[in-house]
């Protein structure tokens, strides 16, 4: 009797912040060709937020991050495969449409006058950030640091801030709320995003689907769109 068979439960993916766009889309495009499951839940959050809470145990199937370092804790701790490679990303000065303050390059962001937010160092978009300013020479002091970088383009777009580092990917989910200046140095500091399979995932056969069906054409293609640079 099919309206007794167990039904599948929901597939848990725990999701960098820089990611929420593409995934929502990747959610609803996979439970389209999948329709025996239902659409996934997912928590989104700075990578090694969501790191400290797989490895302290919480109930995960897929795990998509925004660096290949900020998996390694994970992966040590006996919680997740290596998984493999499946976007890329860069970052870029995220400003207010307009860019009214003129900022060029990341020499501007030193300028005390200016607010400026960045990820804070321990998760992958500040890591990216502190790498490309060192690249170049700069020092900055910002107002804050925040842990996921969805909090520095929220602070950016309110004008609470007048400059921040985000992803690319990040200005072109803006729908224009953000103006992105690409930075000398840019394409040198490439964050590499990595796709596991949890080593006690509760719905391992749903977990190989999806990450099977985000790195087929149509998964590739909804990266695309969002900006993602191919592995």
């Amino acid at each position: 009797d099919a309206a007794s068979a167990p039904q599948n439960e929901p597939l848990i993916i725990f999701a960098a912040a820089s990611l929420q766009g593409a995934f929502d889309e990747l959610a609803v495009a996979f439970t389209s060709a999948h329709p025996e499951y239902p659409e996934p839940t997912i928590q989104y959050d700075g990578s090694q937020a969501l790191a400290t809470q797989i490895i302290d145990g919480a109930d995960v199937d897929v795990i998509a991050f925004a660096s290949e370092e900020s998996l390694v804790p994970v992966t040590a701790a006996g919680r997740a495969d290596a998984g493999e490679i499946f976007a890329s990303n860069t970052l870029q000065i995220a400003v207010a449409p307009g860019n009214p303050h003129g900022i060029e390059d990341l020499a501007d962001l030193a300028d005390p006058a200016l607010s400026v937010v960045l990820c804070a160092p321990e998760v992958p978009c500040g890591a990216a950030s502190a790498t490309l300013l060192r690249n170049a020479g700069v020092e900055v002091t910002p107002v804050s640091e925040e842990t996921n970088v969805t909090s520095v383009v929220t602070r950016v777009a309110s004008g609470e801030a007048d400059a921040g580092l985000v992803y690319a990917t990040d200005v072109a989910a803006s729908s224009g709320a953000l103006e992105g200046i690409t930075p000398a140095g840019a394409d040198d500091v490439v964050n590499r995003y990595p796709l596991a399979i949890a080593a006690e995932a509760p719905s391992p056969q749903a977990a190989r689907d999806f990450v099977t069906f985000v790195l087929s054409a149509e998964g590739r293609q909804i990266l695309d769109a969002f900006g993602f640079g191919a592995p």
